[in-house]
């Protein structure tokens, strides 16, 4: 473990694009980092947060008060690596007091150097964010300078308008599964999740993963039983072309689940346009009812866009299945003449409560 990487803790700050300044301390050999800045709610599962590629280039406010102290367990990492820009919290702890942990957080981000500040007043931070919407932040070693962090916060880009997909989703296809062993499911990664893929090798599928600039020709080659269309970071709308492979996927009537960012490209596919939200939906309790059962569902989600009401309310073809009971936004819908369905949540939790895994069990029986 590493006795350097918190020797001595310098001055730090948190600028947002507003020209709000919150001080702090810096985590690790902080220089400056730039994102936009959002929070997430869950008391659990800092690890999972910071390896979703969903939060790639977000800086992440976590609202429980301490962090780091249960440690770092590698099987439960949402990806290969850091995908957030920058941490702020309020209480990071140095050691962890976990039995099964491998290492503490301290040594997971110098691993992948990742920057952050502390000792922030994270509540204050959150209601600002809360009041004035999502909007980009820098992150810096107060010795750089005010001024010189400013400048180079003014040229970051914003997230509206904003492709990342590209920046996560694999490089190459790849296979998961054991041969014959159930439905064979291709899987558009768009900065897919791990513990997605592990629930559907739960049910016994086959799965092939592909880039997230996969065309038709090359899904059709391996004959799938279905689509999985996955989540993933940035603003759906400059997403044209996997709108349109998914449209096509679509026409040949393929089974298809989508999540998060999924949801959002199948809505796209149907004509329905997106948006970006006031400050998204970011933690493990929030509240969900299922139209179609009644019953109602503690979720866990991720999401800065969202799919029109009104627009979807009024598509013919679409039947809105779940909504979100804080907002009223739609959490979500299935095809009437389709074999698709997606929603806006994360059934997947990591982290989070397991009360929508029953969408997986939903798919795979809609694909037998």
């Amino acid at each position: 473990m590493s006795t350097t990487f918190f020797k001595e803790k310098s001055k730090a700050v948190v600028i947002l694009e507003d020209g709000t300044v919150f001080f702090g301390k810096a985590i690790g050999n902080l220089n400056y980092s730039l994102g936009e800045i959002c929070f997430n709610t869950g008391m659990t599962g800092y690890q999972e947060i910071f390896t979703d590629p969903s939060y790639f280039g977000q800086i992440m406010v976590t609202t429980n008060a301490h962090i780091g102290n249960y440690g770092i367990n590698l099987d439960e990492s949402e990806s290969d690596s850091i995908q957030i820009s920058g941490l702020v919290c309020k209480n990071f702890s140095l050691n962890n007091s976990r039995v099964n942990s491998n290492s503490s957080l301290q040594t997971f981000l110098e691993q992948d150097k990742l920057q952050g500040i502390s000792d922030v007043d994270t509540r204050a931070l959150v209601r600002h964010i809360r009041k004035h919407g999502a909007m980009n932040a820098i992150i810096g070693n107060l010795e750089l300078g005010i001024d010189l962090l400013k400048e180079k916060l003014s040229n970051h880009p914003k997230m509206k308008g904003l492709e990342l997909a590209s920046k996560v989703s694999t490089s190459s296809i790849y296979h998961l599964g054991e041969s014959n062993s159930g439905p064979k499911i291709a899987v558009l990664d768009l900065g897919c999740k791990t513990n997605i893929l592990k629930h559907l090798l739960k049910r016994n599928s086959q799965l092939t993963v592909f880039p997230y600039n996969a065309s038709l020709d090359e899904i059709l080659n391996i004959q799938p039983d279905a689509i999985f269309v996955s989540n993933g970071p940035g603003d759906p709308q400059p997403l044209k072309d996997v709108t349109q492979l998914v449209k096509s996927l679509l026409d040949k009537d393929m089974p298809l689940f989508g999540i998060c960012l999924g949801h959002q490209i199948l809505a796209q596919a149907l004509g329905i346009s997106t948006y970006k939200m006031h400050n998204g939906h970011r933690g493990i309790n929030h509240p969900v009812k299922n139209l179609i059962t009644g019953k109602s569902e503690i979720t866990s989600q991720n999401h800065g866009f969202a799919i029109d009401k009104e627009q979807t309310e009024a598509n013919q073809d679409v039947e809105v299945t779940h909504l979100h009971l804080n907002d009223q936004t739609i959490a979500g819908i299935r095809l009437k003449n389709r074999k698709a369905f997606s929603v806006q949540y994360h059934p997947e939790a990591g982290p989070g409560p397991n009360d929508a895994t029953y969408l997986f069990d939903d798919f795979i029986q809609m694909v037998k």
